[in-house]
């Protein structure tokens, strides 16, 4: 998860991820700034991504982000580390994305939410596509991304956590607080969903 040199530096060589997860929550416990940063820096653009996609508003989820890890920081000393730091980030940010919703339909005048192309997604691309491949690609992902954004909240975080953050089953039953079996059947319906939007598309 840390980079190899930042590993190597904090914790000494041979030490496995879940030494380094406990080392980094303990040093945050401590108030060590260093950890917090290193913790901030290894999953801010998956948990951006991940409640961008949630929300479908760049700068709230860049709002909703930040104030993940905020009250990441603020609550380390009840995580109990029986699930992975990412585990842990999900659920919270997971629970601001509820909360964002159920604000939302309290404001039934709110201007509708467009879609705005994120950065962060490319930043490490080596090569670019030609123009038509770049067309193509830009039209399958913004059908894809509807798809997403028309699915329930419940089914699009299922969705979301194992095919696009690659959660276990296990993992999503503790970041929604729900049974592995509800994970799996919500998994169903939503790939089913998306699948059935898709169909026509160019022999999807």
């Amino acid at each position: 998860m840390v980079e190899a040199v930042q590993k190597l530096e904090l914790f000494g060589s041979g030490a496995e991820t879940n030494d380094v997860e406990a080392a980094l929550v303990a040093r945050c416990r401590r108030q060590d700034s260093a950890a917090y940063d290193l913790i901030v820096r290894e999953y801010s653009d998956r948990v951006y991504n991940y409640v961008r996609r949630m929300v479908n508003h760049p700068q709230d989820a860049e709002d909703l982000a930040q104030e993940t890890f905020v009250r990441a920081l603020t609550s380390i000393s009840r995580f109990d580390g029986r699930s992975r730091i990412s585990t842990w980030l999900f659920r919270i940010a997971t629970n601001l994305c509820i909360d964002y919703h159920r604000a939302k339909k309290r404001k039934p005048d709110a201007a509708p939410l467009v879609w705005e192309e994120d950065e962060r997604e490319h930043e490490y691309a080596d090569e670019k596509p030609g123009p038509v491949e770049q067309l193509l690609e830009r039209e399958m992902a913004d059908l894809v991304d509807c798809a997403i954004q028309s699915l329930s909240p419940k089914l699009r975080t299922t969705l979301l956590l194992v095919d696009v953050e690659g959660l276990s089953y296990e993992e999503v039953a503790t970041a929604t607080r729900t049974p592995v079996g509800t994970v799996k059947s919500r998994l169903f319906m939503a790939r089913n969903a998306v699948k059935k939007q898709l169909e026509g598309y160019r022999g999807v």
